[in-house]
């Protein structure tokens, strides 16, 4: 008999140690993962899930529990400092994360069978588990380490453990998670050819954006008739890419024939990594004498970036790799044509032509052109954008992608509970 019912589909665990899905996006750590995490969770939840989320506890005024909707809650866990640490130095903590986990109170008759994991520390946490417990184990990379480190220069003394750890989580879980094709290939190119993977895409939230419509967007923030925006969302740091788009934006063929506002937009804590990249960003910014078309917005809130992006002319995404990305869908679900970096899963949620342009990463004078492309034609630009809020709604709102996480959830607990009785069965002929 299958495990799910009508109503009520079983217990997971979703794991992130470093995303926690119970903050505010934009803070240091804190992006794309934790977005996933936490609509992943109420998504499924609504689908009759009890989902629990998992994640490292960085301050001692924390809430212990965190409840999200009915069905839905996370746990933050004691895992070393009380304190925000770089994911670069959390893998130490990772032992003592998994006690916490192991050490849960459950109050009912379920030792949660199916975990989701995300990005390698928790991946680490996933195959620990599996040692203690009888799991269906199921993992989402979110990011690649074997790509990475081919796009930076210095690699860190960490990268041997994570890329094994890697490895072991497609060869060892019952099911990796892709979210494009291009991170499938990535997986069976770089970390191994054995393990099972399943295609789900990340999903965005298609009514709270597409909900200001271009008109109001703009009038919020008070764009003059021809001015046009230019629009980048995301984290300060290097691997995103934010110098080639202000470089590009210097270029004759921008500078010279239209009238524009760049808007910047995303948090920075002075004295760590991204406060530093965001010094870089505006040195360059001085440097190109670009400071009076310039705006750094800083972390904009949950209703604040709908108007942004509802009122740009185009969102770019410049990044020099990004497994998958949700700032491109949040645009096009915004009717924002996007130019992007010609990478990673950018290359399967932007469709050349049709919902924007694609460019290969760090080329200045190619983003300048497909820039200039869409700011010269209005009509264009409101096809594209049209064209890109039917693909969002067709393949990436949050409930499509609930319900294709659902259908991979089912058809491995359901092989978990066959081979469980099997093995009793077998017990008890033995015996």
């Amino acid at each position: 008999m299958s495990y799910a019912t009508e109503g009520h589909r079983g217990h997971i665990s979703l794991i992130s140690v470093h995303g926690d899905p119970a903050i505010p996006i934009g803070k240091e750590e804190a992006g794309g993962q934790n977005v996933y995490v936490r609509r992943v969770g109420e998504g499924l939840a609504r689908l009759g899930w009890q989902v629990d989320m998992f994640t490292r506890r960085t301050d001692p005024n924390q809430d212990s529990i965190v409840y999200h909707n009915p069905g839905c809650r996370t746990f933050r866990l004691k895992a070393g400092p009380e304190r925000f640490i770089n994911r670069q130095e959390l893998f130490e903590c990772l032992p003592e994360f998994l006690r916490e986990f192991l050490q849960v109170p459950r109050t009912d008759d379920t030792l949660h069978p199916l975990i989701h994991t995300n990005y390698w520390l928790s991946g680490w946490v996933g195959r620990e588990i599996r040692k203690h417990r009888p799991v269906s184990w199921v993992h989402t990379y979110h990011s690649l380490g074997a790509v990475k480190y081919d796009t930076v220069e210095s690699i860190p003394e960490i990268a041997k453990t994570r890329l094994q750890i890697e490895k072991d989580c497609l060869e060892k879980s019952d099911c990796a998670i892709s979210t494009s094709p291009q991170e499938q290939s990535d997986l069976r190119e770089y970390v191994s050819d054995k393990g099972n993977i399943e295609i789900v895409p990340c999903g965005t939230n298609t009514d709270h954006f597409g909900e200001v419509d271009r008109h109001t967007g703009r009038t919020l923030l008070g764009l003059e008739p021809e001015e046009k925006l230019v629009l980048y969302v995301g984290r300060f740091d290097p691997r995103k890419g934010i110098e080639t788009l202000v470089r590009a934006m210097a270029q004759p063929q921008v500078r010279d024939r239209f009238s524009f506002r760049l808007a910047i937009a995303g948090g920075s804590r002075p004295g760590h990594k991204d406060g530093d990249e965001r010094e870089r960003i505006e040195a360059i910014v001085d440097e190109l004498n670009l400071r009076d078309r310039t705006t750094f917005t800083g972390q904009l809130s949950r209703t604040e970036l709908p108007k942004y992006f509802a009122a740009a002319d185009v969102c770019v995404v410049p990044s020099h790799y990004e497994p998958f990305g949700l700032v491109p869908i949040e645009a096009m679900a915004s009717r924002t044509p996007v130019v992007a970096s010609d990478v990673g899963g950018l290359k399967f949620t932007v469709v050349p032509e049709e919902t924007g342009l694609l460019v290969p990463p760090k080329d200045v004078e190619g983003f300048a052109e497909a820039i200039a492309r869409i700011l010269e034609n209005p009509q264009w630009r409101d096809r594209l954008g049209e064209s890109g809020r039917q693909r969002v709604e067709e393949h990436f709102s949050w409930s499509s992608v609930a319900r294709q996480l659902d259908r991979v959830y089912q058809s491995h607990l359901n092989q978990l509970y066959r081979d469980f009785f099997a093995s009793s069965s077998a017990a008890e002929i033995r015996g």
